[in-house]
This record gives structure tokens, C-alpha cells and sequence, in this order.
């Protein structure tokens, strides 16, 4: 067995897709009205599939809120410059950052991911 994909429940599957793409310096491959698709360098693949009733996760999460049930976590070999890149794809940094050499972002759609050295 070998894991080939991560699918991503979203509101926006097709401007998801572009996000994460300008993120990890690769395109989007498939766009379909409900699902797009992102191949990254390495071998994995991401999809981003249109929940009808996807609730915008909150993390850290709180006590009735929308729970991430996962995240990305993306290595990066200069911390800082990472994050400029990703906030200038359009991604939030956490209000919380529980570790020194980690950085917590949120995507478009509000999935927290990770950049960690």
C-alpha cells in the first residue's frame, strides 16, 4: 500500500486548489465544478472536494465550533520567509503559536496548516 492523495472538504474546491498550488510552488491540474486537484512535487496528491454543508473550522478549537479533523503539515527550510510566502498567497497567521519552530497559518477556507522547520 502507498498513500497517493489527501482530500480536503471545502467550500471553494477550485480557489483551495489555487491557493495551495501558488503555496507549494506547483498548478492545479483538474478543476471540476465540485472537486480540483493539485499535484505536488514528491509524489502526494491533494484534492479539494466541495462539502454542501462545510462549516468553517476554528482552531485552536473551541467549546460548539467546527472542529479541524486535520491539517497539512509543510516543511520549509527558512521559517520566516515561508511565512511571508504563504501570507502573500493569502493565507492568515493563528492568533496561537504553540511552538517555537512551527508556524500555524490558516488557508482561505480556514483549515489551519503548518509550516515547520
Amino acid at each position: 500500500m502507498r498513500l497517493a492523495a489527501v482530500t480536503v472538504g471545502t467550500s471553494q474546491p477550485a480557489e483551495l486548489a489555487a491557493f495551495y498550488a501558488r503555496l507549494l510552488g506547483t498548478s492545479v491540474g483538474t478543476v471540476e465544478d465540485d472537486w480540483a486537484q493539485v499535484r505536488v512535487p514528491g509524489g502526494l496528491t491533494l484534492n479539494f472536494e466541495r462539502e454542501e454543508r462545510f462549516r468553517r473550522p476554528v482552531w485552536p478549537a473551541v467549546q460548539g465550533g467546527q472542529t479541524a479533523s486535520q491539517h497539512l503539515d509543510v516543511e520549509v527550510d527558512d521559517l520566516d520567509s515561508a511565512v511571508e510566502h504563504a501570507l502573500g498567497c493569502g493565507a492568515v497567521l493563528a492568533a496561537v503559536q504553540p511552538q517555537e519552530d512551527v508556524r500555524v497559518l490558516i488557508d482561505p477556507d480556514g483549515h489551519p496548516f503548518c509550516l515547520f522547520l
